[in-house]
């Protein structure tokens, strides 16, 4: 269904509440997502953190020592699962004479739109958005640092399978190809889900339409 806007769909980011019975270490991981969610993370200070998690200051520093670790481990414990099956996915397909664009894209996409679409998920998503559009570079290079090994891998097999495109041009396309994903993952965009179609159903309809648009940008001549 098209909108007539590029606001969320009308409770699409309704932030659940922060689960009281977890442990103190998962109470405080899941309201900082929230805060991070809804203030950003210069904007959620750790007094709101620890209201909204029912700890005290030495609780936070014991677990995580300072905010900037605490928000490293908000995306490690959804990124490092991410990673392993976007990985694992792309092993089974990586080098094969038979391997098509299509099977390296549904290696790189259909695990991101797997997390996107769960509740907890689609959290983090508004998240990540945050950490691209406040450019902290401090952020950044943790991510490069502890993930830039699964873009490479990425990287390297489309270079194998596009051979004519220049370095250059390659990383303009993927990148292109990333922020189409994180477009379709954020959930911010005019198409959403009709009433009467299935969560699965929409994100299959929508891994394929990204599949098939990433597939013509990549190998346009």
């Amino acid at each position: 269904m098209l909108k007539r806007s590029f606001e969320p769909a009308r409770g699409r980011w309704m932030v659940p509440p922060v689960n009281s019975s977890g442990s103190t270490k998962e109470r405080i991981l899941g309201a900082a997502e929230v805060l991070f969610a809804q203030r950003g993370f210069d904007g959620a200070s750790l007094r709101q953190l620890t209201t909204a998690a029912g700890v005290n200051l030495a609780a936070v520093n014991y677990h995580f020592g300072s905010k900037d670790k605490l928000v490293e481990e908000v995306f490690r414990r959804r990124l490092d699962a991410l990673n392993e099956r976007r990985l694992a996915a792309l092993a089974k397909v990586a080098g094969a004479e038979d391997t098509t664009l299509e099977d390296v894209l549904e290696a790189f996409i259909r695990p991101a739109l797997d997390l996107s679409h769960d509740d907890s998920g689609a959290l983090f998503m508004r998240v990540l958005a945050r950490a691209f559009a406040e450019h902290d570079d401090t952020l950044r290079q943790f991510l490069s640092a502890n993930y830039g090994h699964v873009m490479r891998q990425f990287t390297a097999e489309f270079a194998r399978l596009l051979p004519q495109l220049s370095k250059e041009e390659l990383y303009w396309r993927i990148d292109l190809v990333t922020g189409a994903l994180t477009h379709a993952m954020s959930g911010f965009g005019m198409i959403q889900r009709k009433s009467d179609v299935s969560e699965h159903t929409h994100r299959e309809q929508t891994a394929q339409h990204l599949i098939r648009f990433a597939v013509a940008g990549l190998s346009h001549p």
